[in-house]
């Protein structure tokens, strides 16, 4: 069994200035986020394909404003900590979009 990623360089970009755009009309406010819609960006686009050759989906099942408690404190985790507490951030933000995922 195999994982696989399905994403081209444009998809990518896309995500990226998408991305940019939110944080510079947020004034950074979108950054908070930014861990969630890259996990899920990267996870929904992997299929696990096992030894006989069939593929199957993967789906993050993580929604941005469904966790606004856990994004408020790490957002004042990261404050307090002047930035370093945004590092254990994103690692918590994948256990949790990885413990979320289900193979279709």
């Amino acid at each position: 069994m195999k994982l696989q990623a399905d994403i081209s360089t444009i998809e990518i970009v896309i995500h990226l200035l998408i991305w940019f755009v939110l944080s510079i009309i947020t004034l950074g406010i979108a950054l908070l986020f930014f861990p969630y819609g890259f996990s899920k960006f990267i996870i929904n686009n992997t299929s696990v394909v096992d030894d006989s050759g069939n593929v199957r989906r993967m789906s993050c099942n993580t929604h941005m404003f469904s966790n606004i408690g856990h994004i408020i404190l790490w957002a004042i985790i990261s404050i307090i900590t002047l930035g370093l507490g945004y590092v254990l951030y994103i690692y918590k933000v994948w256990n949790y979009s990885i413990n979320t995922t289900t193979i279709d």
